[in-house]
């Protein structure tokens, strides 16, 4: 019987969550299965994966076959990483001591990447907070400044209007008076 990892959907339409499980390649995506050995919840950042991590080497190991998607996540996890060297220790080119030594070495690799990785979507987080409150102060100083010029005195305006009008008038009867001086004549 041929074997494969495959995911298996679950969750409410637009929130998918998938269980990692091996199945008959003859059986439909969601049908029956052998053997359950992982979880995978895309919709979090990073993606969260459980693994059972030594059924996923003895299933890899036995000849099961990954897809496309499952094969990434196994590498993800360093399955294919430890199937990879315990081939190496089949082989006789490494003991089991060198391999767990270089298994735990890249694992610990990957642990501090993923580490990083969090922690620059926290400070990132934590950036755009501080800038989107920098934003609002900006927008509140704004609008204070503009209630503040609305609620101003309006006295200082107002001897600048009569003095205009003063103007205006005089300006009127400047006019008139030209115009009755061409008639007298």
């Amino acid at each position: 019987m041929a074997t494969k990892i495959r995911l298996q959907r679950h969750g409410k339409k637009g929130k998918p969550f998938y269980y990692i499980v091996v199945a008959d390649s003859r059986a439909p995506r969601d049908g029956r299965f052998i053997e359950r050995i992982g979880s995978y919840n895309p919709n979090t950042n990073p993606a969260t994966i459980d693994l059972n991590f030594d059924q996923a080497v003895k299933w890899v190991t036995s000849g099961a076959t990954p897809t496309d998607t499952a094969k990434a996540i196994l590498s993800y996890k360093g399955v294919l990483y430890k199937k990879h060297l315990n081939g190496g220790v089949i082989k006789g080119a490494l003991t089991q001591e060198q391999a767990d030594a270089k298994f735990a070495e890249w694992l610990q690799g990957k642990e501090g990447k993923i580490e990083a990785k969090k922690a620059g979507l926290v400070s990132k987080k934590e950036e755009t907070k501080k800038a989107a409150l920098v934003e609002e102060a900006k927008k509140r100083e704004a609008i204070e400044a503009a209630i503040a010029a609305k609620n101003a005195p309006v006295e200082e305006a107002a001897p600048e209007v009569e003095e205009e009008a003063a103007s205006e008038d005089v300006a009127v009867e400047a006019s008139a008076e030209e115009t009755e001086t061409p008639t007298a004549e």
